[in-house]
């Protein structure tokens, strides 16, 4: 089956560009470069001359602080690039896999958030993200939105590369603790998608709809500092723990105000899904450890 990846040098997307080959697919990697999302006419032309059978979108604007000043930047990424790929997959009748954010919700849940809660975006980001999910929901009936959070993964920047970096440089830091979530490693959301992918290729059908997806536990960004500190000492990529000490959002202001709620829950794709099921965000945290020591 012909698997057309945008955003193919991200986080997720060089995950899914690793883990392909697993599955026997023959993927058309794409990224800026290759392919703009946000140009409509170039998406169209290029999806009809690829033909492929079903198209995973990995691209994204994730800067969640820059985007409250570059909006029109992340509204053509998240949003107009999302619409664009669905234009697109309606020319030629395939599904879309899409992935969203936890950053849709506000955060002020006492609970784990389902994928029927209102959706009230604190920042520019979750706005924009949002605004792709509705555009996939409205132009398609054959597609999967995943929504995820907190992702960390080998390739790119993210929370556990930054910790790292800050363990060498500092013996002391301070980290936001009364924001709480579910960390999801990259392999995890790139292996998702290609088993929905590979599902669809032996059915021709899937559970379409809204999803969430994310690595199984719920921490604070304190918390999944120390989890970090631990294991990279463990693993011989830190010498000494630093002292992590537990701040709070005010203590730390931020451009994009951020929830302090973010756990999905995700029974309703366990139960659409059962063959992928979670993972702990403890064992691709081993996983990323791992490659940054070799």
């Amino acid at each position: 089956m012909k698997v057309l990846i945008t955003g193919a040098n991200g986080q997720v997307g060089w995950e899914l560009s690793q883990r392909a080959a697993e599955f026997g697919f023959d993927i058309i990697k794409t990224d800026r470069q290759e392919l703009d999302i946000t140009n409509a006419e170039a998406v169209t032309d290029f999806v009809v001359a690829q033909a492929p059978e079903i198209i995973i979108n990995a691209a994204a604007y994730t800067a969640v602080d820059k985007a409250e000043q570059q909006q029109e930047q992340a509204y053509a990424i998240n949003a107009l690039g999302p619409k664009n790929l669905a234009t697109a997959a309606t020319q030629i009748n395939i599904p879309l896999l899409h992935i969203s954010t936890d950053y849709v919700f506000a955060g002020d849940k006492s609970s784990a958030y389902i994928e029927a809660d209102s959706v009230s975006p604190l920042g520019n980001y979750g706005k924009t993200k949002y605004a792709g999910e509705r555009f996939v929901q409205e132009l398609l009936d054959q597609y999967i939105t995943l929504r995820t959070s907190w992702v960390f993964g080998i390739e790119g920047a993210n929370f556990v590369k930054t910790m790292i970096r800050l363990g060498r440089e500092r013996d002391e830091l301070n980290v936001v603790a009364d924001q709480k979530g579910c960390p999801t490693f990259a392999g995890d959301i790139a292996r998702a998608l290609l088993m929905i992918a590979d599902r669809f290729r032996q059915g021709g059908s899937l559970p379409w709809g809204t999803y969430h997806f994310c690595g199984e536990g719920v921490v604070t960004w304190h918390g999944f500092a120390i989890a970090i500190f631990e294991q990279a000492v463990s693993q011989g990529l830190l010498s000494q723990m630093p002292i992590v000490n537990g701040i709070t959002t005010q203590e730390y202001p931020t451009p994009a105000q951020r929830p302090a709620n973010s756990e999905l829950n995700c029974q309703r794709f366990n139960e659409a899904f059962p063959e992928i099921g979670q993972t702990s965000w403890r064992s691709g945290l081993e996983k990323i450890i791992e490659s940054l020591s070799t």
